[in-house]
């Protein structure tokens, strides 16, 4: 774990998009994320400090319009906190090492999958096919990859 890591190159690199969201907690608008409609087999990491986020098997289609997830990867790589932003109080998610901004945790997903539904915003986002993630280090979590 000590391979992820927020890195001032790392956020130097980012969109403009990427910063505001990642950085600002901003919100992309919706239905105009990279990876809303991405059906691809692989995972989803932290565009700042590459840590494993989410696996394409957990992605479902919330009608929301940001990519929704049922759970994360693995709970250490992840954080929550309370969001009282907007009028509203709400959970917020972060990654744990590079400390992005994700989204937000609803009690509104699958009942059947747990009933979470993680509404992330895609450019705090980089996705990895399956076939390009050994190569790329995340061996230990193809078995989460269905196919």
């Amino acid at each position: 774990m000590g391979r992820y890591q927020r890195s001032s190159e790392a956020i130097a690199a980012l969109s403009k998009e990427q910063f505001d969201v990642t950085q600002r907690n901003g919100t992309e608008l919706p239905g105009t994320g990279a990876y809303l409609h991405n059906k691809q087999q692989g995972i989803y990491v932290d565009v700042v400090s590459g840590e494993p986020l989410f696996a394409s098997s957990d992605k479902f289609d919330s009608g929301c319009g940001w990519p929704s997830f049922t759970k994360p990867i693995a709970q250490q790589f992840m954080k929550e906190r309370t969001d009282l932003s907007h009028g509203m109080r709400r959970v917020e998610v972060r990654s744990t090492y590079g400390d992005s901004h994700l989204g937000h945790v609803f009690e509104d997903g699958p009942p059947d999958r747990g009933g979470l539904r993680y509404c992330i915003n895609s450019a705090s986002l980089r996705f990895i096919p399956k076939s390009e993630m050994e190569a790329e280090g995340y061996t230990d979590y193809l078995d989460q990859v269905k196919g």
